[in-house]
C-alpha cells in the first residue's frame, strides 16, 4: 500500500475528510503537522537551556559556560542513542535519563536530582514558546474528535510521553485526543514501523481502519502504509520556504550583526491563527515599538544583574508600560530568577517639583527647568509647577523689584534680561528660600511616607526607569530625599537622553540614555528626537497624571488630576486612540522574550538593526504612518499656556508637526529636516 503526498493543508484536508468518512481510527504526528516551530532547527531551543544550567552552575561556584554545557548534553545523548541502538532497532534516546546524567555530571549526585524538574519545566517553556497550532489541521482533529473517532498523536522525540502532553495541552488540543504516544517512552518509533505495531497492541486496534497524517515521508508515509494503515504526508511548501527565511536570517546573524535584530523580529512574528486581521495601530506596537522597548528592559535587566541593583521603580506615567513588558518578557530571558524587585511609582515632575525644595530651596537650575517648555513666560509658571503659593511670595518679589507677571523668558515678548538677573538674586535670599521650604514641607513629607510605603528606602541600590528625556522626574525625586541617611544609590534608565540640560550626576544619582544617550553619538538613534511625544503618548498608563502628595492625618493621599475637564476628556480620547497601539506592543513582549532568549542576543547585537527601523520610520515616515502614529492630543501641565513669539515657535516645528498634505506633495520635505537634524546632532 503507497500513501499519498500532498504540498498544501487545504488539498490535504479535502482528500482527508473524504478518507476519514470510512476510518475509525486517526492518528497525527506532533511535530511539524499539528505544531509548526518558529525556528527552524529545533535543536536551537537547546540553547537557551544550556544557559540556564550554566546560570545555575555559576551560583554554586562551579566554572561551567553554556557552550561547555551544550557539547556535554550533546555527548551523553549520543551516548545514550547509541546504547538504545544496541537493543533496539531505533536509535532514540529519553530526556529524563540523558539530563539527569548531565546533571548529577554537573552538580553532582546530591545536587543534581532536585534541579532536574526546574530545568524540565524551563525546556517545555521554551519548547511552548516556539511551537504554534497549525490551525486548519487542528480545526480537523477537533472535528474528528466530535464524529466519535478515536484519535491519537504519535511523535518521535527524546521527550516522554508525559512532556509531550504538556505540550499538546498547552496547544488546546489535549481533550480531543485519547492519548500521546512518545517513541521515548518504549525506543519504538514510527521510523521503525515498530511505533504503530506498538500503538496497535496496546489500544486493541487490530482490524481496526487507521489513517495516519504526518510530514515525513518514511517515518508517517512509508512505514504506515506497510502496516496497512492508510497514510497522508503533507510536504507544505510555503512552510518549508518560511523556514528557509528564518534559516537564513539567523545564519547571517551569527557573522553580521546587522541581522541579528531581524532574526529577533522574524522569530517574533505571528503564525497560523495568530496572524489575523488587525488595526494598523496594533502593527506598529508589535513590529516597531516592542522591539525597541525589549531591547531596553532586557538591557536594564542585565545591568541590575551586573550592578547589584536590587530593585526597579519603573516611573509612571510610561513606566506602567515598560513594567508590563518586563512581567511579560524576562520569564523566557532569565529563568534562574536573578532578578531585582519590581514596582510601580505614582510620581510626575509636578508632584516632586516642589517636594524638591523642601531642603534645599528653589536652585537656579530647577528655575532654568521651569523655563524650558516655551509656554512658560513668568513667575507664575514656577509657581504653578512648583506649587507655591504665589500671595505670600510677592512681597519678595517686591523686595527685589519684580512683579509676578514679569517676563523671564527670553522666547515671550516683553522679556527684559535684567528680570532674569533680578530673579536670580532673588533665589539667593534666605528669606525667600525660607518660605519656599516652608510651602512645600507638608508635600515633602507626603512623599517621603509614600516612598518608604513602596521600599524605596529598604535598599542599597535601586532603579528608576523612565521614557526620557532630560532626566527631570529622577533629578526632583533624588533631590527630594538625598539629605536622608537611608537614601540609595539611584540609577536612572531612560528610553531616550537628549540631555537638553546638564544632568547633576554624582556617586549616588546617575542617568544613561538606552536606545538613544547624546553623550553617545549615535546619529540613527538620534532620530528619536523627532517624534518624542509619540513615544509618551504610545506607552502612556491608563490613568490620570499625579498633581501631587497631600499629607493627612493617618498617612498621605495621591492626588491624581481631574479628567472632567475638556483636557482631561481629552486625554481620555487620546488613551483609547492608542489602545490598539499597547495591546500590539503587550502581546509582542513573550514572544520578544522568547526570541531573544533563543538567539542569545542583547540590545547591542539588536541595534544596528533598531537604528535602521528608526530611521525609517521616524526620520522618513510614510504619511499614512504619520497619520495614524501622530497624536491627537498631548497633555503637558509643565508647559505653560502662554504664546512665544512666532519666530521661537517656527525653530521648534518638526517633521511630524507639519500637515498630511504637505508630508504627502513636498518630495523634499524630509530630506531638509534630515539634514537638518544631522547638522544639530553634528554641532552637539
Amino acid at each position: 500500500m503507497g500513501f499519498e503526498k500532498f504540498y498544501s493543508v487545504p488539498s490535504l484536508l479535502k482528500q482527508g475528510r473524504v478518507l476519514s468518512a470510512g476510518m475509525d481510527v486517526v492518528s497525527f504526528d506532533l511535530f511539524d503537522t499539528l505544531l509548526i516551530r518558529r525556528i527552524h532547527d529545533p535543536d536551537l531551543v537547546k540553547l537557551p537551556v544550556a544557559r540556564f544550567i550554566a546560570a545555575r552552575a555559576r551560583e554554586h561556584d562551579l566554572a561551567w559556560s553554556w557552550q561547555r554545557v551544550q557539547k556535554l548534553r550533546d555527548d551523553i545523548e549520543k551516548r545514550h542513542r547509541a546504547e538504545t541502538g544496541s537493543k533496539f532497532v531505533d536509535h532514540e534516546a529519553c530526556y529524563p535519563r540523558f539530563m539527569l546524567e548531565l546533571l548529577e555530571t554537573i552538580f553532582g549526585e546530591e545536587l543534581g536530582p532536585s534541579l532536574l524538574q526546574d530545568v524540565t519545566g524551563y525546556e517545555l517553556f521554551m519548547e511552548n514558546s516556539m511551537l504554534v497550532p497549525r490551525q486548519p489541521l487542528v480545526d480537523w482533529l477537533v472535528e474528528l474528535s466530535g464524529q466519535g473517532k478515536r484519535i491519537f498523536i504519535l511523535s518521535d522525540i527524546y521527550l516522554p510521553a508525559a512532556h509531550l502532553r504538556v505540550l499538546v495541552e498547552h496547544a488546546g488540543i489535549l481533550p480531543y485526543v485519547e492519548d500521546v504516544v512518545s517513541s521515548a517512552d518504549s525506543f519504538l518509533a514510527k521510523a521503525s514501523g515498530k511505533g504503530f505495531d506498538l500503538v496497535r497492541e496496546r489500544y486493541g486496534l487490530a482490524g481496526r481502519s487507521w489513517l495516519h497524517v504526518g510530514d515525513n515521508p518514511v517515518s508517517d508515509g512509508l512505514r504506515p502504509s506497510e502496516a496497512g494503515i492508510t497514510a497522508l504526508v503533507l510536504h507544505d511548501a510555503s512552510e518549508k520556504h518560511r523556514k528557509a527565511v528564518v534559516k537564513r536570517y539567523v545564519n547571517y546573524s551569527g557573522g553580521r550583526p546587522f541581522w541579528r535584530g531581524r532574526a529577533l523580529q522574524q522569530l517574533m512574528q505571528p503564525l497560523e491563527a495568530e496572524n489575523g486581521e488587525r488595526p494598523e495601530l496594533y502593527v506598529e506596537g508589535y513590529n516597531f515599538l516592542a522591539p525597541l522597548i525589549g531591547g531596553f528592559v532586557q538591557h536594564i535587566a542585565e545591568q541590575c544583574r551586573a550592578r547589584g541593583i536590587t530593585k526597579v521603580f519603573f516611573l509612571s506615567r510610561e513606566g506602567w508600560t515598560f513594567k508590563r513588558f518586563w512581567e511579560k518578557a524576562m520569564p523566557y530571558l532569565f529563568p534562574d530568577g536573578r532578578l531585582p524587585g519590581i514596582e510601580y511609582l505614582y510620581v510626575s515632575r509636578m508632584a516632586l517639583a516642589g517636594a524638591s525644595c523642601a531642603v534645599q530651596g528653589l536652585t537656579r537650575a530647577n528655575a532654568d527647568i521651569a523655563f524650558l517648555p516655551p509656554g512658560n513666560r513668568d513667575f507664575r509658571d514656577v509657581c504653578r509647577i512648583f506649587n507655591f503659593e504665589i500671595a505670600s511670595l510677592e512681597h519678595h518679589l517686591q523686595r527685589f523689584g519684580l512683579a509676578a507677571d514679569a517676563c523671564l523668558s527670553p522666547l515671550h515678548e516683553g522679556f527684559d534680561p535684567w528680570n532674569r538677573v533680578r530673579f536670580y538674586d532673588l533665589l539667593e535670599d534666605p528669606a525667600f528660600q525660607e518660605e519656599i521650604r516652608s510651602q512645600v514641607a507638608a508635600s515633602s513629607e507626603a512623599l517621603q511616607r509614600y516612598l518608604a510605603d513602596v521600599g524605596f528606602f529598604g535598599h542599597e541600590r535601586v532603579a528608576l526607569v523612565d521614557i526620557g528625556w532630560l532626566g527631570t522626574i529622577q533629578r526632583f525625586l533624588f533631590e527630594a530625599v538625598q539629605h536622608r541617611q537611608d537614601c540609595p544609590v539611584c540609577h536612572g534608565f531612560l528610553f531616550a537622553a537628549n540631555r537638553g540640560i546638564p544632568y547633576p550626576a554624582s556617586m549616588k544619582n546617575d542617568i544613561e540614555g538606552v536606545i538613544y544617550d547624546r553623550h553617545r553619538f549615535d546619529m540613527a538613534g538620534s532620530t528619536i528626537l523627532y517624534a518624542r511625544d509619540i513615544f509618551e503618548e504610545a506607552c502612556r498608563a491608563p490613568h490620570p497624571t499625579l498633581n501631587g502628595y497631600q499629607l493627612t492625618d493617618d498617612g498621605y493621599t495621591l492626588q491624581f488630576r481631574g479628567v472632567e475637564d475638556d483636557i482631561g476628556q481629552a486625554e481620555l480620547q487620546q488613551d483609547r486612540y492608542f489602545s490598539p497601539l499597547q495591546q500590539g506592543l503587550f502581546d509582542a513582549a513573550e514572544r520578544y522574550g522568547a526570541a531573544s532568549a533563543l538567539l542569545g542576543y542583547s540590545l547591542g547585537d539588536y541595534k544596528p538593526w533598531f537604528n535602521l527601523l528608526m530611521v525609517g520610520k521616524l526620520a522618513f515616515p510614510r504619511t499614512a504612518e504619520v497619520a495614524n502614529i501622530r497624536h491627537k492630543h498631548h497633555l503637558d501641565d509643565f508647559h505653560g499656556r502662554h504664546v512665544p513669539k512666532k519666530v521661537h515657535v517656527k525653530e521648534t516645528r518638526q517633521l511630524w508637526d507639519h500637515p498630511l498634505w504637505r508630508l504627502a506633495c513636498d518630495p523634499l520635505l524630509r530630506i531638509r529636516f534630515f539634514l537638518r537634524h544631522l547638522r544639530e546632532r553634528i554641532k552637539e
